[in-house]
Formats: C-alpha cells, sequence, structure tokens
C-alpha cells in the first residue's frame, strides 16, 4: 500500500498519499489555490509563482503545484502578505501583456482574465513593456499572437512532450524571452502539424484557432448560396460545456440549431464515417486476403496524423489506408450524391463541418485530391469553440431548443459510425464490419473492450474467420513511435509482422480530446465525452455501418460497391513526403 502522509492546511487535518502536491492535496479539501500555469492534463511547471503558501516551518513561500505535501506540514494557503504577492504577480504579468481583452479570442475565456477579476485589479501598477511582435497565422489553422504569452511553458510541453511534434520553444532571455517554432520560423514551415493542442492548453489568447465563422455568417445570407452543414462525432459530446452542460448528447438539439442558424440541410459526419468503415474493412479484407499491399494497414482518419507521418514516417506511407477522413467523404457526397438527388447545382453548394479539430482546416486543402467533386468539397471547417460563438452571437436558447432529425439521405447513421470520436472507435467499427465481409457472418458481441480506454498505447488480439488479427491503438502523437518502430524492426529482421491494423489519433484520447474542443479538458473529461458516444452506439438499433439501410442505398445508386473505380475517385487519396524543417 502507498504510504500515506497527514498534514494540516489551513488548520484543516489532511491524510493524502506521499507524494500529493500541496496544491492537489488542498483542492481536495475543498481549498482553491490560484495558479496560472498549471494544467491538469500537464506535469508542473511552476513558472508563474501564483500558486505560492506558507509553510509553518519555513521562511520560504513554496510552489505548491510542484511541491509535495509532506508528514506534519502546516501550510497558511492565503493570508494578507500572500495574496499581496499574487496580486503583484499578476500585476507584473499585466505590464508584459496587451490590453485588448474586447478583442481577443479568449474573452470570457481566458485564465489571466479571470484572475484579474478575482484580485480586483482596476489599473496599472507597472509601466507597460510589450515586445513588437506579428502574429503567426501562416498555418491557416492556428494562430500565434507571441505579445498575449506569458510564458507559462504549458504550449511547449504539450508540443514537445504530448505531441513529439517540436514546433515550439523558447527563444531568447530574460525579458525578450518569448514562444516561437525553433530557428525563428513560420508555423507553418515548422514541424507544425496543426493539431491545436496548443491552443488548447494556452491560458491567454497566444495560441487560437483561425476564426472562420465570419465566413460562415456571410455564405449563410448570401441567397445564391445552398447552405448545408455537418456535424463531427466529437462535436455532439463537448458543445455542451460552453453553456454549463458536460457529458450530455446534444446530436438532435445541434440539428435544430444548425437549422435555426440558416442552413438549408444539415447531415451527420457520423454517416461519412459509415461511408469509411465500408471502404476501409473493404481494404483490410482484400491486404488480408490477397497480400497485393502490405500489412499493417493503418488508419487515416486524423490530419495531423497524416500531416506527421507525411513529415516524418514517409516509410510508412505504403500502409496507410487511402480512405478520405468521413468529413472530407461527407463533402464530396454533398456535392455529387445528394446534388444529383436534389437536382442541385453542385456549384452553389456551401458546406461546412463542424468539428473538434483545428487540423481540419488545413485538411480541406491539403491536395487537389480534397476536390474530388469538381469544387472544393468542404468549403470551411469550424472547430466546436467557433461554433459555441456562433450560437451566442445567434442569441438562441441552445439547451432549450427542441430536438430534430438529420436530412436522412446523408445523416442517417449506426452506432460504428459515433463511436469514431473516442480513441479506439475507428479499430472496433471496422472490425465489425471487417468480421462480416471475411467470414459472412455477423458478430454476436459487438464491443471490443479492449481496444477502449486512455492507454497510450493499446495492443491486443481478435479473431476473425480464424485467423488471430494483432492490433494497436496509439493516441497522442508522442505514442506513435514505439508502434511503428516494431514495424520497422520486424520489416528488418524480417519477421512476421507485430500487426495486422493499427488506428493513431493526434490528440490524446482521440476527437474528444481535439485540439479545437472547449477549454480545461482533463481525462476525466475525455472519459465523459467517450462514455457519451459510447452511450450512443449502445442505444443505436443498427450498429454495424454495413446493416445502415442508407449505406446500402447510396451503394446500389451510386457507388456500385466499396473500393470501385467511382469510389477510388472520389473517396480515395494519396500521400507523399513532405519537407519539413527538421528536428
Amino acid at each position: 500500500m502507498p504510504k500515506v502522509v497527514q498534514a494540516k492546511i489551513n488548520g484543516i487535518l489532511i491524510r493524502v498519499e506521499e507524494g500529493t502536491t500541496i496544491l492537489e492535496a488542498a483542492r481536495r479539501a475543498q481549498i482553491k489555490i490560484p495558479t496560472l500555469c498549471k494544467h491538469p492534463d500537464l506535469p508542473p511547471s511552476a513558472s508563474c509563482g501564483i500558486c505560492i503558501v506558507r509553510a509553518k516551518s519555513s521562511n520560504k513561500m513554496l510552489r505548491s503545484c510542484c511541491t509535495p505535501l509532506e508528514e506534519g506540514m502546516e501550510i497558511t494557503t492565503h493570508d494578507p502578505e500572500i495574496v499581496e504577492i499574487r496580486r503583484t504577480v499578476i500585476e507584473l504579468i499585466l505590464s508584459n501583456h496587451p490590453n485588448d481583452c474586447l478583442k481577443c479570442a479568449r474573452n470570457n475565456a481566458c485564465e489571466l482574465q479571470k484572475l484579474v477579476a478575482d484580485f480586483g485589479i482596476r489599473e496599472e501598477s507597472f509601466p507597460q513593456f510589450l515586445m513588437d511582435l506579428p502574429i503567426d497565422t501562416s498555418t491557416k489553422a492556428v494562430d500565434l499572437d507571441p505579445k498575449k504569452c506569458i510564458l507559462c511553458g504549458r504550449c511547449v510541453y504539450a508540443c514537445q512532450e504530448m505531441q513529439d511534434v517540436w514546433a515550439l520553444s523558447f527563444l531568447e532571455r530574460g525579458i525578450k524571452t518569448r514562444i516561437s517554432p525553433a530557428g525563428d520560423i513560420l508555423l507553418a514551415d515548422s514541424p507544425c502539424v496543426r493539431c491545436g493542442q496548443c491552443s488548447a492548453h494556452c491560458p491567454t489568447g497566444a495560441f487560437v484557432e483561425q476564426d472562420h465563422t465570419a465566413k460562415v455568417w456571410q455564405a449563410l445570407q448570401d441567397q445564391d448560396k445552398y447552405c448545408v452543414v455537418q456535424i463531427a462525432p466529437a462535436v455532439r459530446a463537448s458543445i455542451g460545456e460552453a453553456f454549463g452542460h458536460a457529458g450530455k448528447n446534444l446530436t438532435k438539439k445541434l440539428y435544430a440549431l444548425l437549422r435555426r442558424l440558416g442552413f438549408k440541410a444539415v447531415f451527420d459526419t457520423n454517416f461519412a464515417a459509415d461511408v469509411t468503415i465500408m471502404e476501409e474493412a473493404s481494404e483490410l479484407e482484400q491486404r488480408l486476403l490477397t497480400g497485393k499491399r502490405p500489412l499493417p494497414l493503418i488508419t487515416t482518419c486524423c490530419p495531423s496524423w497524416v500531416d506527421f507521418m507525411e513529415k516524418f514516417h514517409t516509410d510508412m506511407i505504403d500502409h496507410f489506408s487511402s480512405c478520405k477522413s468521413p468529413h472530407e467523404i461527407l463533402g464530396v457526397l454533398s456535392k455529387t450524391y445528394y446534388a444529383q438527388k436534389m437536382g442541385i447545382d453542385p456549384a452553389k453548394i456551401y458546406m461546412v463541418s463542424i468539428m473538434p479539430c483545428t487540423s481540419k482546416k488545413y485538411e480541406i486543402t491539403r491536395s487537389d485530391e480534397m476536390s474530388a467533386s469538381g469544387y472544393q468539397d468542404i468549403d470551411v471547417a469550424l472547430a466546436t469553440r467557433e461554433l459555441a460563438r456562433m450560437i451566442q452571437q445567434a442569441g438562441i436558447d441552445f439547451m432549450n431548443l427542441p430536438d430534430e432529425e438529420a436530412d436522412s439521405i446523408l445523416g442517417e447513421y449506426a452506432g460504428a459510425g459515433v463511436i469514431f470520436g473516442a480513441t479506439g472507435g475507428v479499430m472496433e467499427a471496422a472490425l465489425r464490419t471487417a468480421h462480416y465481409f471475411v467470414t459472412g457472418r455477423e458478430l454476436e458481441k459487438v464491443e471490443f473492450e479492449n481496444v477502449r480506454g486512455l492507454k497510450g498505447v493499446k495492443e491486443t488480439e481478435v479473431e476473425i474467420g480464424g485467423k488471430k488479427l494483432k492490433l494497436a491503438i496509439a493516441h497522442g502523437l508522442s505514442n506513435v513511435e514505439y508502434v511503428l518502430n516494431k514495424v520497422r524492426e520486424a520489416k528488418r529482421k524480417g519477421e512476421e509482422m507485430p500487426y495486422h491494423f493499427i488506428e493513431v489519433m493526434a490528440c490524446p484520447g482521440g476527437c474528444v480530446g481535439g485540439g479545437g474542443q472547449p477549454y480545461m479538458v482533463t481525462d476525466e473529461l475525455r472519459m465523459k465525452r467517450a462514455k457519451v458516444l459510447y452511450d450512443d452506439d449502445k442505444n443505436k438499433e443498427v450498429r454495424f455501418a454495413h446493416q445502415n439501410p442508407y449505406i446500402k442505398r447510396l451503394y446500389a445508386e451510386f457507388l456500385e460497391k466499396p473500393l470501385s473505380e467511382k469510389s477510388e475517385k472520389l473517396l480515395h487519396t494519396t500521400y507523399k513526403g513532405r519537407p519539413v524543417y527538421r528536428r
């Protein structure tokens, strides 16, 4: 059993496991110590100094985020001197921070702004010193405004350690210290894969998603445009957090909301996820049975992972599924199949994707294949946070809207489609259909529990048609190297491949933890969001992609069959190595 230490915080007796920080122990006793640099996802950097406390046995102030509570300690978290020091630290931070809160994307969602309000700071106590640094908008997905950086280091840790991308680092020293790509180059010229974890973990407006809501508002008012929209699986599980309701499935309220905003048709990305399964499961079956292309098959639903692979793992291109991501598939189907069925000029269709992800903004112009319909298949991709702002701007009482249904031709989905939003979900959904394609029989037990959960790398085996399939699921790009190196080692030694099928999602937790989701995500919140998706799957009457009647109709009327010539042209893509500033 772990050793337990006993101490007092503000006179309250506390018992916690040895190694628990003072900050964590205080929270368990319902005592809030203010922080700025600390994020629940990340280890403490102790850079801001706001979380200081006093220990009776010491003359020094201790930083509670990184100091373990020790046996017999008597801690004071608040007294006049501590409060005054915290106030001074915040005032010093403000002296190096622009006063443009009203125009900032993080207004009302900024951790620094909240602390300023909590401490009642109403005037400048120190002369302001701002470096004249330009905003970097080069990625077209995530913007960096270095003037708003408070040097907490969260983005650096998220980029380097969590994601293993190493696009960000500290430059200069002293008062000139700033965050930038190494070599002081543009983000687009760095290893950045646009995953947005920097923006998800930044406490201020230094990193924010590039806002495209104005484009959507303009399109909605253009009478010559036929505006349609789709929502990703993870969005329905997280949008409620922006309105104080975590862990709720708001799918049908989102359908109603999007019609209220002015969209003429509301689709669901889950439908296209079912299409992805038809194509990807067919690829897996083909590789298993014919051997024409090598195993393992690696999923490609995540554009940040695709970008990462094209920059750093080009030797894996032959293993990549050629299937596009679900939102791109729905984009091309809206401007081909839907346009034909409804008699609409595809040139007038304006497709908006609501995604949990910032890299979808990049993906929509990744290559010419993202215009397979003859037009750009997705016109605008919005992050969940952008949709939340649009709801607020529209003055709609979102949480009290009546439930509505999607437009069925591209909206009805199987349970398999909705679990795409959680790590392991693509794998599980594909296995359900691959089993049927290989054996001709339906699975009796639908769930694959051993591919679920937040473990960074999950390895397991399943049996399909008498053949054991070895599987790997990795989420958070720092976990990818382990899986790929096992494949490389087997190739080098001429041994059997360690896996047949690999799923990778760039963001921790998968899309539920995407870089465009509501702020202050934790593993607890990721699990809540994932549960929404798994419960939706469990409650669906149809849980296999190949059983979805609208998918059957799509192939019968339009695509013919998975991997057909038309499917390959519209739903598949190619990959190539991309130059990058090397780590």
